[in-house]
């Protein structure tokens, strides 16, 4: 039997940008894709701390070192520059090794950067 499983976390992330007119995604600094142990393309979960709001949507990559967490298209509506949210990926894996999975959590500060 698989489950889902928390795979990677970017907690308390900071909005910098709200992009309506480009295509759905989110824009993560790259810096921080790494050290989430998180890819472009990959699914993520979005819960926005500040308001309430909880959606999925899929990465794209953003300038390494920009700090950059930008919400595009449609989800640009359920955010607002400057608010809070977490960032999550799960992984379907068997129940067993799921026992034993650590997940990758970081906690960037409110700039995006890595402390």
């Amino acid at each position: 039997m698989n489950i889902q499983v928390l795979k990677s976390k970017i907690h308390r992330a900071t909005i910098t940008e709200a992009n309506l007119d480009y295509m759905g995604s989110i824009t993560n600094d790259e810096n921080l894709m790494e050290a989430a142990n998180m890819i472009e393309g990959e699914k993520v979960s979005i819960y926005n701390i500040t308001n309430g709001e909880r959606f999925s949507t899929y990465i794209i990559k953003g300038k390494r070192g920009s700090g950059v967490i930008g919400l595009n298209g449609a989800a640009a509506r359920k955010v607002m520059i400057n608010d809070l949210i977490i960032i999550i990926s799960y992984a379907s894996m068997d129940f067993e090794e799921a026992k034993n999975f650590k997940p990758t959590i970081i906690f960037p500060n409110e700039n995006n950067q890595l402390k």
